[in-house]
């Protein structure tokens, strides 16, 4: 493929941007080559400024659920630029879109918008902490919920352990009141619990952790940490990002069968535009301002342009066809791969519309249990997948979307092709 304008756009971007990009992952280091700029989206396509065309499976990381361009979404989005694209004020699009919300999810009983899921996952901590007067936060190992300064962590030496910062300029005093478990370790769970939690705000975790690799946990385990947040009065806070509207209407809360506290979304919910928000019982939610003692404000949040495009995106999801429609392309298209993987050191998990290519025997559910060589082995065969017209997350830690422009045809063709790179490279691995 040529790819001198993207090569010089890298070039040029690296003056007067660090490292040339405005999010790390698209710098490509993980996996070399040269990181494609994306001149427009069509349907299941990204084309990019040399003109190759590519399979996305990248889906803007997730939000595009009905592919690039829809008709729909588009259309709403023309029509309210032409009556303005922020006013810093209230319009009828926020009610609409919050109400829609409200009454399809059963742990929404009110919501607030603001412009990224980690502003929504901050404010959730926030809220959580007013409503139980608690300081102490507890998160998951692998899970990742945003760059704000208390989340950015990692795991101690032992299992019930106080985070230490992960990125520099994050100070040890704000993480020192968030703790880190693995994921998938009940003994660990009930450990912390019976030290820490009568003095524990919340917990939260991604609905299906799906930011480092992904991690499917099991029921068993879900209800147990909802089971053990009730019994010590913390709250339950799921981080439904990547999940909300995608696994489901209810997200991963019902896929689980379980009732959250308070839930964070982004993604999906903006139809493509960036938006995030927070809700879940109104008790908690009214501890807000101008209701209650908590701050949190933000001059775009319910931007109208965003508003509108993400109920024209769930008006088309709401019937549930399109889930279940994706959902079985996506079993169909990974047990296609997996049928001819003979090699037993290449497992693919998949859940709803999304879907892993891992290198290692068994399916990973928590953090520690993911063979970095494997991942290494992923970012080496990635340029030659992408050379071939297919689109995947630069990193072997990021996971894959389908959307519903993606065709049969088109899934058939990628399974191929995938099946065949794989194959070639995987003697290398195993």
């Amino acid at each position: 493929m040529k790819t001198d304008k993207s090569r010089e756009l890298m070039e040029k971007a690296g003056a007067v941007t660090p490292g040339g990009v405005h999010s790390p992952v698209r710098a490509f280091k993980s996996v070399g080559g040269v990181p494609r700029f994306i001149d427009r989206g069509d349907g299941a396509w990204l084309i990019d400024v040399d003109g190759n065309r590519y399979l996305d499976f990248c889906c803007s990381w997730g939000p595009l659920i009905l592919g690039h361009g829809d008709p729909d979404v588009v259309a709403a989005v023309k029509q309210q630029i032409d009556r303005g694209m922020t006013f810093g004020a209230s319009t009828e699009h926020e009610y609409n879109l919050a109400s829609f919300i409200v009454d399809h999810v059963d742990a929404v009983e009110s919501i607030r918008f603001v412009s990224s899921g980690t502003e929504a996952v901050m404010s959730a901590i926030r809220v959580a902490r007013g409503f139980t007067g608690r300081d102490l936060i507890l998160k998951f190992e692998g899970c990742y919920h945003g760059h704000s300064d208390h989340l950015l962590v990692s795991a101690g030496s032992g299992l019930v352990t106080f985070g230490q910062p992960s990125s520099a300029g994050v100070p040890k005093t704000i993480t020192s009141q968030t703790a880190v478990l693995p994921l998938d370790d009940e003994e660990a769970l009930e450990e912390f619990f019976r030290r820490h939690g009568d003095r524990l705000a919340a917990v939260i975790i991604e609905g299906i952790p799906a930011n480092n690799g992904l991690l499917i946990q099991r029921h068993e385990y879900i209800r147990l940490l909802r089971a053990l947040t009730e019994k010590h009065g913390a709250l339950l806070i799921l981080d439904e990002v990547i999940t909300g509207f995608r696994v489901g209407m209810g997200g991963a809360a019902s896929y689980y069968g379980i009732h959250p506290d308070l839930v964070t979304y982004g993604k999906i919910i903006g139809g493509g535009m960036p938006v995030g928000a927070f809700g879940g019982r109104a008790d908690i939610m009214n501890k807000l301002s101008p209701l209650g003692p908590v701050y949190q404000a933000g001059t775009l949040s319910g931007n109208p342009v965003a508003m509108v495009a993400g109920l024209a995106t769930l008006q088309k999801l709401s019937d549930g066809r399109l889930h279940a429609q994706l959902e079985e392309r996506n079993r169909a298209f990974v047990a296609s791969m997996i049928s001819r993987l003979t090699n037993k050191t290449v497992m693919i998990a998949g859940v709803a519309s999304i879907f892993w290519v891992v290198f290692q025997r068994e399916l990973p559910r928590a953090a520690s249990a993911i063979d970095t060589d494997g991942i290494s082995h992923y970012n080496r065969m990635h340029e030659s997948i992408l050379n071939n017209g297919v689109y995947l997350p630069p990193s072997g830690y990021e996971v894959c979307f389908l959307s519903a422009a993606h065709t049969d045809e088109m899934l058939q063709q990628a399974a191929d092709l995938l099946v065949s790179v794989i194959s070639e490279e995987a003697h290398v691995w195993a």
